[in-house]
């Protein structure tokens, strides 16, 4: 399943992306260790767990979309892979619903690729999956990520205190959501739509 928009495309995690994947996660360590989750420290009672190499996260993710628990995705930029997108804790029955996580590289930043990457996914859980609610969870300190979910209209729903461990620390996260009635043309065709009113016009010829 590979879905696109313009230069943005999303596909299925492979093994054999370990190399390009590593690569663009190297270069953005400072960027993303604020906002990456992290393992918290073993209880007493509790089994140590520690942090999955790439072809542990891989299989396991695998796994999970097997099982229909998630929807494994790297973004790629122009035919480069720039990131990583994860639609995960799928639930059916009464609620239908999943939430979406994701990091873009620093370099492509700012051009639109999260928020095309987030509507693409949406689109696909709505119209294609069957899910009804689509939640993201945020610290409130991450700027960038909140200026995502807020092109593309998602609702903020509150604050869940220490939500996440993430950077060392269980760390406050606000949840913004969007349910398939609020966007009945589809988000992707609602945040071109915005994309285009903010693009400044063409310059005028001499």
């Amino acid at each position: 399943m590979v879905l696109a928009d313009g230069d943005v495309t999303l596909r299925p995690i492979k093994l054999r992306d370990q190399r390009d994947w590593r690569e663009v996660n190297r270069r953005n360590r400072d960027w993303l260790r604020p906002w990456e989750a992290t393992i918290p420290p073993p209880a007493p009672w509790g089994p140590v767990i520690h942090r999955p190499t790439y072809r542990q996260m891989v299989r396991h993710l695998r796994a999970e979309a097997n099982a229909g628990r998630m929807l494994p995705f790297v973004i790629e930029y122009q035919g480069r892979l720039v990131g990583q997108l994860t639609v995960a804790g799928i639930t059916w029955g009464s609620m239908c619903a999943a939430h979406v996580g994701y990091w873009v590289d620093r370099d492509v930043a700012g051009r639109g690729v999260m928020p095309t990457a987030v509507a693409l996914a949406v689109d696909h859980c709505f119209l294609r999956v069957g899910l009804h609610r689509i939640e993201v969870c945020i610290r409130p300190e991450n700027g960038p990520s909140r200026r995502v979910v807020e092109k593309l209209g998602f609702r903020e729903e509150g604050l869940r205190p220490r939500y996440l461990h993430i950077d060392g620390a269980w760390r406050d996260h606000l949840v913004f959501a969007l349910t398939a009635e609020e966007v009945p043309e589809g988000l992707l065709r609602r945040w071109n739509r915005v994309r285009k009113k903010e693009s400044p016009p063409p310059a005028a010829a001499p």
